[in-house]
C-alpha cells in the first residue's frame, strides 16, 4: 500500500469528511430541538435546509470515499497479482507441478476477493469508529404520527435501489465471465509451463495475462461503482425523510400539539448508529479471511526460484552440441531420488536415447538439460561449460523440446508454430509444417489461421504433435529434445516425421526419451536407465548382445515412458 500515498490520502480525508459530517447529526437535533422548544417558525424551512445540506454533503463524500476505498483496494490487489504471476514464471516447474492448475487460478480470484473484502472492511473501520464515537445512540418508542411520514417516504427508495440493482446484477454477469477466462488463461500458462520457460514466453504471457487481469480490474471497479450508489440514494431519501419530519414536527408544534421528549426520541432512533455498529461487529471474520488469502499470496512471492541465474552467467559459446552428463544428481522436494550419478556423454550431432522402465528418471533427465530444474549433485554441460554458468536466455534458445502429450495454447496454428522463432517469415513456418506432416490445413476453417482452442482440443491428438514438432524444425535449435515425439501418429505420418527428424537431427545433438523400438534403433547411443542411475549403454546391437535389462525390454516391448 504505500506505493499508494496518494490514493491512501484521499482514502483518509473522504473518511474522515464523511464521519465528521455523520457526527453532525446531533448538533443539527440540538438546533431542531431548541427552536422546537422555542416555537420558532424558522423551524419550518431553517432546520430542513440545513438537514438536507448536511445529508447531501455526507452522500457525496460516501461516494468518493467509497471510490476512493475500491480504487485504492484494487490497484493493491492488482499489484500482488501481477507480482506473484511474475514470481511464478521463475519458479522451479516443479513447485507448479505439484498443485493443480486451478489451485494456481483460486490464488488470483478466490484469495484476491477474499483481501479485497477484508481490506475494504478494515479502511472503512475508521469511518465506523468515528461514526459511532460521534453519535450518542437512544432508542425509545418513537411518535406514531412522524413514524408514518417516514415509512411512506422510504418505500420510494426502492424505485432506484431497484434500478441500481439490475445495472449491478449485469456488470456481476459480466463479472464472472471475465472471471472465468481469466481463469482459463492463467491454467493454460501454469499447464504448459515447460514450454513458457523453454521457448522464453515468459514476457508474451505476462502481457497476455496482464491484459486479461486488467478486463477483471475494471470489471470489478465497475462493480464498486454501481454497489456506491445505494448507500448514498438511502442517504439522501433517508434526510429527506427526516427534513418531512421535522417540517411536519414543528407545525405540529405551532398548533400546540406533541412534546420535546417525542421528538427528541424519535430524532434519535432516526440517526441511529446500528450499521457502522454491526460492520465493527463482523470486522474481525473478515479480517481474518482476508489474512488467510495473504498468506497463500505471499507463501508464492516469498518463495525464493530454485533456479537462478548466477551472477556472472554468460551466454553459450558457439558449437554444435557437445553435452555430458557428469555425475548428475536430483533429488525432489520430499526427499525422493530422481536421479543417482547419471554420467553419459553425447558428442556433438549425435542422437542419445533414454530407455528403461516407468519411473527411471528418463524424463526427468531431460527436464534437466533446459534448467527446468537444477541438478542436486553433480554437473551437466554444454560445449564444456556447467549448465548453471549459463544465462538462461541464451541456454534455452538452443533449445527446442517436443512432448509426447502435447498441449498447444489457444491461438491459431501459426501463432503455436511461430513461438518457435517468432523473427520467422510465413514462407518459413509454412517449410516447417510441409517438413512436420502438418497437412491437415486444408480441412481447417481458417487454415494457418484457425484457433486451436484451450489446449490445442479442437485439433487430434495426431495433429497438435505435428504442430509441435513444426514449432521445433521453425526453432533450428542447437539440442532437440524429445518425449516421445511420434508416439501419437499414425504410420505414416510418422514415417514422414521420422525422415524430418532425421534432417532435423543433423549438426545437432538429440536426446530422445523413447519406448518405440524403431526410434530407439536408430539412435547413436542408448542409455538404459533404471531408479535414476546408468544401467548399461551402447548401440541397439551391443544391448542385445549383452543380453541385460534393454534386452528384456526389447523382448517385452516394455520401453516405457517415465
Amino acid at each position: 500500500m504505500r506505493q499508494h500515498v496518494g490514493r491512501i490520502i484521499s482514502v483518509i480525508v473522504l473518511t474522515v469528511l464523511m464521519a465528521g459530517l455523520t457526527a453532525l447529526y446531533p448538533a443539527v437535533i440540538k438546533r431542531a430541538v431548541d427552536m422546537f422548544a422555542a416555537h420558532d417558525s424558522r423551524i419550518l424551512y431553517q432546520v430542513p435546509a440545513l438537514v438536507v445540506i448536511v445529508t447531501g454533503l455526507k452522500a457525496a463524500s460516501q461516494y468518493g470515499q467509497t471510490i476512493a476505498v475500491q480504487g485504492l483496494v484494487l490497484a493493491v490487489i492488482r499489484g500482488l497479482q501481477s507480482r506473484m504471476f511474475a514470481h511464478a514464471l521463475q519458479a522451479d516447474v516443479s513447485t507448479i507441478e505439484k498443485d493443480a492448475p486451478a489451485k494456481w487460478a483460486a490464488r488470483f480470484t478466490t484469495d484476491a476477493i477474499s483481501i479485497r473484502e477484508a481490506m475494504i472492511r478494515v479502511v472503512n473501520a475508521l469511518g465506523d469508529a468515528v461514526t459511532v464515537v460521534g453519535l450518542v445512540i437512544s432508542m425509545i418508542v418513537t411518535d406514531w404520527e412522524l413514524s408514518l411520514i417516514a415509512l411512506v417516504l422510504y418505500p420510494v427508495a426502492a424505485v432506484p435501489i431497484q434500478k441500481l440493482g439490475k445495472k449491478v446484477r449485469r456488470a456481476s454477469g459480466g463479472m464472472q465471465e471475465q472471471i472465468g477466462e481469466t481463469s482459463a488463461l492463467l491454467n493454460e500458462s501454469f499447464a504448459l509451463a515447460r514450454q513458457v520457460r523453454i521457448y522464453r514466453m515468459e514476457e508474451r504471457e505476462s502481457t497476455r495475462v496482464d491484459h486479461s487481469l486488467d478486463l477483471l480490474h475494471s470489471a470489478f471497479l465497475r462493480i464498486a461503482k454501481g454497489r456506491a450508489r445505494v448507500d448514498p440514494v438511502l442517504e439522501v431519501l433517508g434526510g429527506a425523510a427526516v427534513a418531512a419530519v421535522l417540517g411536519f414536527a414543528g407545525w405540529r408544534a405551532a398548533q400546540g400539539g406533541a412534546t420535546l421528549g417525542d421528538f427528541t426520541a424519535f430524532i434519535a432512533a432516526l440517526l441511529t448508529a446500528a450499521r457502522p455498529i454491526r460492520a465493527l461487529g463482523s470486522l474481525n471474520t473478515a479480517l481474518q479471511e482476508g489474512l488467510a488469502g495473504l498468506s497463500r499470496v505471499f507463501a508464492v512471492i516469498d518463495e525464493p526460484p530454485a533456479v537462478v541465474e548466477r551472477p556472472n552467467a554468460k551466454s553459450l559459446p558457439s558449437g554444435k552440441g557437445h553435452l555430458a552428463f557428469q555425475q548428475a544428481s536430483y533429488r525432489y522436494e520430499d526427499g525422493r531420488v530422481g536421479l543417482q550419478n547419471l554420467t553419459f556423454e553425447v558428442q556433438p550431432g549425435k542422437t542419445v536415447a533414454l530407455v528403461g522402465p516407468s519411473g527411471a528418471g528418463k524424463s526427468t533427465a531431460l527436464s534437466l538439460i533446459p534448467r527446468l530444474h537444477d541438478v542436486s549433485a553433480g554437473s551437466i554441460r554444454l560445449e564444456g561449460v556447467d549448465l548453471r554458468d549459463l544465462t538462461l536466455s541464451s541456454l534455452r534458445d538452443a533449445i527446442a523440446y517436443v512432448s509426447q502429450d502435447t498441449t498447444l495454447f489457444d491461438m491459431s496454428v501459426l501463432e503455436n508454430i511461430w513461438i518457435g522463432r517468432p523473427s520467422a517469415s510465413r514462407s518459413e513456418v509454412e517449410k516447417a509444417c510441409a517438413m512436420a506432416a502438418v497437412d491437415f490445413l486444408d480441412n481447417l476453417p481458417a487454415g494457418l489461421e484457425t484457433r486451436v482452442g484451450p489446449g490445442g482440443r479442437r485439433l487430434s491428438g495426431g495433429q497438435r504433435q505435428r504442430v509441435a514438432l513444426a514449432r521445433a524444425l521453425l526453432r533450428n535449435p542447437r539440442i532437440l529434445l524429445l518425449d516421445e515425439a511420434t508416439s501419437a501418429l499414425d504410420s505414416e505420418s510418422e514415417a514422414r516425421v521420422q525422415n524430418a527428424l532425421a534432417n532435423l537431427r543433423s549438426g545437432r545433438t538429440t536426446v530422445i526419451v523413447a519406448h518405440r523400438l524403431s526410434t530407439v534403433q536408430a539412435a547413436d547411443l542408448i542409455v538404459v536407465m533404471d531408479q535414476g542411475a546408468v544401467a548399461e549403454a551402447g548401440t541397439h546391437a551391443e544391448l542385445l548382445r549383452k543380453d541385460g535389462l534393454y534386452a528384456r525390454l526389447v523382448r517385452t516391448q516394455s520401453l516405457a515412458a517415465a
